[in-house]
Parts: C-alpha cells; sequence; structure tokens
C-alpha cells in the first residue's frame, strides 16, 4: 500500500529523501491502510529538535469509537539524529523545505513516510517541466509506433519473383495458399 502526494513534484525541486518513522494512534493506522489521507498543504517542521508533519489529514477510522483521533493534529516523525542535524541545517537556508512525498507501509507493517527536502519551483519551471514531460511522451509514443511497424514488417512474407504461365516475371507474396 503506497499513497503519493503528486502535486509534490510538479510545485517542487526534490533534493533530498529520507524514510522516517512515524508515530501514530490505533486508529490512525487502520484509518491509513483504507487510503484516506490527503497530502494538501502538509509540510513539516521543527520543534525542540523533533520533526513533526503538519495539516496532513488522516480521515477519522469509520469504525472508532470516541477515542477516534483528530485528523489533522501533528504527527512526529521518527529519524536519526544525524538526519535530523542535516535538515535542520539545510532548512534555515533560504527557499527550503521538507516535504512529505509518500507513506507506506513496509515489510514488518510499519507505517512510513518519506519525506524530501525540496526547493521551490518558480512558474515559468514549472511550465519547462510540462513542457519536457510532453516531448517525452511524444517521443515515447513515436518509438513504439515505429517498433510496432518493425515487428510488422519482420512478420510479413518477403515477396518472391515467381514465372507466370505466359513466360511474365512477376512478384508475389507467398501467403501459403494456392
Amino acid at each position: 500500500m503506497e499513497l503519493n502526494n503528486r502535486k509534490a513534484l510538479h510545485e517542487y525541486y526534490i533534493e533530498g529523501r529520507y524514510n522516517a518513522g512515524m508515530v501514530l494512534t490505533g486508529t490512525e493506522i487502520k484509518s491509513l491502510r483504507t487510503g484516506k489521507v490527503s497530502f494538501n498543504d502538509s509540510y513539516c517542521y521543527f520543534q525542540k529538535n523533533e520533526l513533526f508533519v503538519k495539516s496532513l489529514h488522516i480521515a477519522e477510522y469509520k469504525y472508532g469509537t470516541d477515542a477516534n483521533h483528530d485528523p489533522l493534529q501533528d504527527r512526529k516523525l521518527l529519524l536519526t539524529k544525524r538526519e535530523l542535524r542535516k535538515l535542520e541545517t539545510k532548512i534555515k537556508e533560504k527557499g527550503y523545505s521538507i516535504i512529505p512525498l509518500r507513506i507506506f507501509i513496509n515489510e514488518k507493517g510499519l507505517a512510513k513516510m518519506e519525506i524530501g527536502l525540496a526547493k521551490g519551483k518558480k512558474n515559468y519551471d514549472k511550465r519547462d517541466t510540462i513542457k519536457n514531460r510532453e516531448l517525452e511522451r511524444g517521443r515515447a509514443l513515436t518509438f513504439l509506433a515505429f517498433s510496432v511497424l518493425a515487428v510488422a514488417a519482420r512478420a510479413a512474407p518477403a515477396p518472391q519473383l515467381v514465372q507466370t504461365v505466359e513466360g511474365i516475371s512477376e512478384y508475389r507474396l507467398d501467403n501459403g495458399l494456392q
């Protein structure tokens, strides 16, 4: 199970990626497993040398009781001290922020969040990204069309020179029918 923040790659340049553990309650993990997560306007911030994610909406669990969680509460992220120090020094530079890129469940069944050290794109950068993506898509489609034609050309029988009864030579496709 994997939930992606597709808007992040459009809005930011991602310069570094880190996998962080998430501190969640029981109803949060159950709701996360059903895919009820929204990344809208979510970001990470430091508070007392600890990293938290803010505005990550995990919907209330449908079958939860009165002990259900608050959908927009801040959630603590778990990283090593070295990674936290590195991120904290980078964030102090102008233009950098930490944003959530995806949430996934690892092979042990633990919820993890991939966060990215990001720098914001300008509008003209976003247009260039869209243009390059469209060009790549066009190239891929052209390559696909040519490869289909090449396979079809190899599968077609080669014409053969045949003498007719009147003594005239002509090319015919040998299709196996007589």
